[in-house]
């Protein structure tokens, strides 16, 4: 059994129908009905309160829902892997184009046009979405950012939240028109890429963000073996579950001279790294 049936048996169950539910959790129905029908892939667990609301309304165990739900993607991901990947949509690479620095403008749409969906438009469009999911998640467990966000789209703060969830569990080969300009426009003003090195620079404006500008570079530079400590951080839900792809980046990036760090020390690194009394603003 995976989610889907399980939401819907127990709505039969309680006598419950779709619109309860998306009260019960803050989104819209059609949200929900998309996701009981199976046209939308049902959110990351380590995105999202939804399932906490659901097992709560639906009277279930905490843990259940968000189980199957991580089974259910991850069989769709095996799913998607197998299947020959679409290039991306002609409006997205034109965003994307628009947003790059005039001065290599030029060089990135031979590249581009050149290898249609190849290594630097997958990579460049990844890393833009990498950002902006970065910002958005800061905004999430905000009400008063989805606030913001809301006004922003003159959308209702169901309808909203529905848009972040969605954004958030897009993929570069899902990315849609409206996820650019409700996210990516406004946040992004520009970005460079150096094709010697694969280095990218993004600047982003400082109203959305509190950085001017991230910097990524994609030179290996050694071969480094994963701590098993580090491995079992990851496989550990309750230590890493809510970790981002930069805090496990940085994580991994630790090196130890011979000594081998236990799980609960990358949690509490991780901690650490959160914790605003470790850092100071410079003026």
């Amino acid at each position: 059994m995976d989610a889907c049936s399980l939401i819907q048996e127990r709505l039969a169950e309680l006598g419950y129908d779709q619109k309860d539910l998306a009260a019960a959790t803050g989104v819209t129905e059609s949200y929900i009905s998309q996701i009981l029908t199976r046209k939308k892939t049902p959110p990351a667990s380590n995105r999202t309160d939804i399932y906490e609301k659901m097992e709560a309304f639906l009277e279930l165990p905490a843990g259940r829902l968000s189980q199957l739900a991580d089974r259910q993607r991850l069989d769709e991901l095996r799913e998607n892997l197998r299947a020959e990947p679409a290039p991306l949509n002609p409006g997205i690479r034109e965003f994307v184009l628009f947003k790059c620095q005039a001065s290599s403008e030029a060089q990135v749409r031979s590249e581009f046009n050149d290898h249609t969906f190849g290594l630097a438009e997958r990579l460049v469009t990844q890393t833009l979405m990498n950002v902006a999911k970065d910002t958005v998640r800061e905004e999430l467990p905000d009400k008063k950012g989805i606030r913001t966000i809301a006004k922003k789209i003159d959308r209702s703060l169901k309808d909203t939240r529905v848009i972040i969830l969605d954004f958030l569990d897009t993929d570069v080969f899902n990315l849609a028109v409206e996820h650019c300009k409700v996210y990516l426009d406004p946040l992004i003003e520009s970005w460079s890429i150096d094709f010697a090195n694969f280095r990218i620079e993004v600047v982003l404006d400082t109203r959305l963000s509190r950085v001017r500008s991230r910097q990524f570079e994609f030179v290996e530079s050694g071969t480094w073996l994963e701590e098993p400590g580090f491995k079992d951080f990851l496989r550990d839900g309750s230590l890493s579950g809510d970790a981002s792809e930069q805090e496990i980046a940085f994580l991994r990036s630790l090196r130890f001279d011979g000594r081998h760090p236990t799980p609960y020390y990358y949690y509490r690194e991780l901690q650490n790294l959160r914790d605003p009394l470790h850092f100071r603003e410079l003026t």
